[in-house]
């Protein structure tokens, strides 16, 4: 096998593939990238066995073949090459891989092609296209809400389904919960709710930055296929059954705070300076027009901030998780956040009045 590139279109695909690799590896060969050169080609393909990703970029084939290396050490390399360098890879005398470009000369170590694990994707059920700041808008409205616990493992990931002529998105991790919603595309019409793994959907958010073009999802029972330019990812999904969510929206909030939303998340990322590391509570005092925030923290002391508000009810003390109202407040997009409340141990519903189609939940803390 011999192939030349660009360091440029090496560096692309690499990027993209190498992501999914382990640092650490019990199995060998699932730390290399295989790379397949044929005709004008050459393709890459890293997996995890849970992910797979694969990317073909144009190349002068020489001799065409299969080879697998080190995915971060090619990745690093080519990282460090001068810009414009033309690299030249290919199998040497001596069984090793050859990386030339320039005065640059390096040898790396092969395992062999035939061990690199297939993942197998078909029997989709569902074809659709999304547009790249469609997806991204999705995945960027609820994966901050995803659970990193593992003994809850069916919530590690977004929650994909189609309901009453929606495509929803929906993450929790049973303090905070974020719902977005878009227009059902066509061919996705009666998808059934599937959950995408937490690092599949990071990898996936990597691979559609500045992605123009629509983005192909194919999903079956078990997995879901990306098409994004020329790149694939495959992934399996989460087996298990996630909560019935919409129980836990308040359907009867009727007392709701306007507020500037950077106003509001500047003023809570300050009282929250010296809140206690666990809990992060911040308490809110409403009264008419008028926002209190508190913190109280025998270690550290105390913090107090006062802030004009649009609130005309009766007034209320409630608790919040201060990262987790900061978080929320990074997802509006309009000038004011519309926090719906209800008593002080009940969630509260947030809104942006800019974007309809998306919301948040936030369960709240004694304080």
């Amino acid at each position: 096998m011999k192939f030349s590139m660009e360091r440029a279109a090496l560096l692309s695909a690499l990027g993209h593939v190498q992501n999914v690799v382990e640092r650490r590896n019990t199995i060998p060969i699932l730390s290399n990238v295989l790379m397949h050169a044929d005709g004008n080609a050459v393709n890459f393909v890293a997996t995890d066995l849970d992910i797979e990703i694969s990317e073909s970029s144009s190349a002068n084939v020489g001799a065409p073949g299969d080879v697998t290396a080190p995915a971060h050490t090619l990745y690093d390399i080519a990282r460090k090459l001068p810009d414009g360098a033309e690299v030249s890879l290919q199998i040497g005398t001596d069984g090793r891989l050859d990386v030339d470009a320039g005065r640059s000369h390096f040898t790396l170590p092969l395992l062999p092609a035939g061990d690199f694990p297939k993942m197998t994707a078909n029997d989709f059920t569902h074809e659709f296209k999304l547009s790249g700041a469609e997806l991204a808008r999705l995945i960027d409205k609820t994966r901050f809400a995803i659970s990193t616990e593992e003994t809850r493992y069916y919530l590690n990931g977004i929650y994909l389904h189609g309901t009453d002529g929606k495509l929803r998105a929906v993450a929790t991790d049973g303090h905070r919960l974020a719902l977005a919603e878009m227009p059902t595309p066509a061919g996705a019409e009666g998808l059934p709710g599937i959950i995408i793994p937490r690092k599949t959907v990071a990898e996936l958010r990597r691979l559609i930055d500045g992605i123009g073009d629509d983005i192909e999802l194919s999903v079956s029972e078990a997995k879901i296929r990306f098409k994004v330019g020329s790149a694939i990812l495959t992934s399996k999904l989460i087996d298990g059954t996630f909560p019935d969510y919409d129980r836990v929206i308040p359907k009867g909030n009727d007392k709701e705070l306007v507020i500037d939303n950077k106003v509001f998340a500047s003023a809570v990322d300050r009282v929250a300076t010296i809140s206690a590391e666990k809990s992060r509570s911040v308490k809110m005092t409403l009264d008419k027009d008028a926002l209190a925030l508190t913190v109280n923290n025998p270690e550290h002391g105390n913090a107090h901030e006062d802030l004009a508000v649009d609130y005309g009810f009766d007034g209320l003390e409630i608790g919040f998780n201060a990262k987790y109202l900061m978080d929320v407040s990074g997802q509006i997009e309009g000038r004011d956040v519309h926090i719906h409340l209800s008593d002080p141990a009940s969630p509260a519903l947030v809104k942006d009045a800019e974007d309809p189609n998306a919301l948040f939940v936030l369960m709240p803390l004694r304080v």
